[in-house]
């Protein structure tokens, strides 16, 4: 009854379902195994103290950026070289950008310094320029940035001195200095006075310098009753936020969604299968009892007559009812 399914036709039917139902339950298995591997590093992080409560250490000791070392404080000590704007940024459910500041180290190399954040839109606001001489940073250690990081703009097009993501694949083509694979955002503003600022986003050592003189006599100015150039808004810290991939957050439930869709897709082509094998063997049955004409063994000529005698018996008989026109 079930010899057809040693047919060649069934054979790849089955060999697809053979295939097909081991990779859904390894695909759902897997997505299983990412669900428990986030709930494990969101249970590791809550046992661990708050990486704001450790105490600092410089930055090339927590190197490179991973769950552990991701939000502790880091430290270095550099001169502010460029700056740079970060726009689209939100905090507090307000869009701004962020004042990103290129700390140069005795090693050569600049760290990414996140100084703050500024609402209002890029190039258009006032930005307080970044402490000169030689300064020590503490902020929270983050990763570099990437295309998939909420708020980053990848589009490009973006003016002079703004950058869509804080990134040292980014920054390096931007700046004649190596950049650390990483980035810090102070938890206390390093602006100690208002003043203005160039807001094209990038200044050096000598520009920030030259940026305060002119402040300072444009806020003369706007004393005597002239225009002026209007004071700086204070930089807002910006929190470091949690490693990517860890926490319980929407992305580790779409983990056990895709296991439950994995899931269902066996389940799917198991029922498929079972389906299509007795619809057959109804076949096979209703045509061993002689319900049903064998179609691989019926005469083409003894069906053709058939048809045609059928076909006949359905016409009606036009001859007999039509009058006759002389």
């Amino acid at each position: 009854m079930y010899r057809f399914l040693l047919t060649p036709r069934w054979w790849g039917i089955n060999l697809f379902v053979v295939l097909a139902i081991p990779f859904c339950v390894f695909m759902g298995t897997w997505q299983l195994g990412r669900f428990e591997d986030r709930v494990q590093t969101h249970e590791a992080a809550e046992k661990q103290p708050a990486p704001g409560t450790r105490a600092a250490e410089p930055i090339d000791e927590l190197l490179p950026v991973d769950t552990v070392t991701s939000g502790r404080p880091a430290t270095a000590t550099g001169r502010y070289a460029d700056q740079f704007l970060v726009p689209g940024r939100k905090l507090d459910d307000r869009t701004g950008f962020y004042v990103v500041g290129m700390l140069r180290t005795d090693s050569g190399k600049a760290l990414p310094v996140v100084r703050g954040w500024l609402p209002g839109k890029a190039g258009h606001t006032s930005v307080p320029p970044a402490p000169t001489g030689d300064v020590t940073v503490t902020g929270g250690l983050q990763a570099s940035e990437s295309a998939g990081t909420a708020g980053v703009d990848a589009t490009g097009g973006l003016p002079d001195g703004q950058v869509g993501m804080i990134s040292a694949a980014s920054l390096v083509n931007l700046v004649p200095y190596d950049v650390y694979d990483a980035w810090v955002t102070l938890q206390r503003s390093d602006v100690r006075t208002g003043g203005g600022a160039s807001a094209t986003g990038t200044s050096g050592t000598e520009e920030t310098a030259g940026n305060q003189e002119t402040t300072a006599g444009n806020e003369e100015t706007a004393g005597k009753g002239g225009k002026g150039t209007s004071t700086a808004a204070a930089l807002r810290p910006v929190p470091a936020a949690a490693a990517q991939g860890t926490g319980l957050d929407l992305k580790a439930f779409q983990n056990l969604g895709y296991l439950c869709e994995w899931f269902v897709f066996a389940a799917f082509v198991l029922f498929m299968w079972f389906r299509l094998v007795r619809r057959e063997a109804e076949a096979a049955r209703d045509v061993r009892l002689g319900l049903v004409a064998d179609p691989d063994t019926a005469d083409p000529d003894t069906a053709a007559s058939d048809t045609a005698a059928s076909d006949q018996e359905a016409t009606p008989d036009r001859e007999a009812g039509t009058p006759t026109v002389s």
